[in-house]
């Protein structure tokens, strides 16, 4: 399901919840395909800056068109899930009025930082092609 880097971005992750490892598995999963809790399908890229390095832009794809996220709205959501730990974060909007929050709410939990109700597990997590 996962490749090798993603898995030990996971890991670190998990293992020290901190911005920097965050980081690292939003790398990881550059062009993994998401659904939002509302079962929409999107993938995201990292904007390159000239230096050739990453500089935090998430340019989500959607299907006709893209949208921008910043760093900074994916570092304020994950603040915020940091604070509920431990709570069922029923909606995206439970995390605070971020823009893009319906993009991070389902990174946030396939990375395994936020639980959420069945009913956005189903949207999030559709059956593969396949499985019945």
């Amino acid at each position: 399901m996962y490749s090798s880097e993603q898995e030990r971005a996971l890991k670190a992750l998990r293992e020290e919840l901190a911005e920097d490892k965050l980081w690292e598995a939003v790398v990881a999963f550059q062009g993994y395909p998401f659904y939002t809790a509302s079962g929409l399908p999107y993938s995201y890229t990292l904007k390159i800056g000239r230096n050739g390095s990453y500089n935090k832009e998430l340019l989500v794809d959607r299907r006709r068109e893209s949208k921008t996220l910043s760093w900074s709205s994916v570092s304020l959501a994950f603040r915020s899930a940091m604070e509920k730990r431990g709570e069922v974060i029923v909606r995206p909007k439970a995390l605070g009025d971020i823009r893009g929050i319906s993009y991070i709410y389902p990174l946030l939990y396939r990375f395994g930082l936020i639980a959420v109700p069945e009913k956005a597990v189903l949207a999030m997590c559709p059956p593969q092609e396949g499985e019945a």
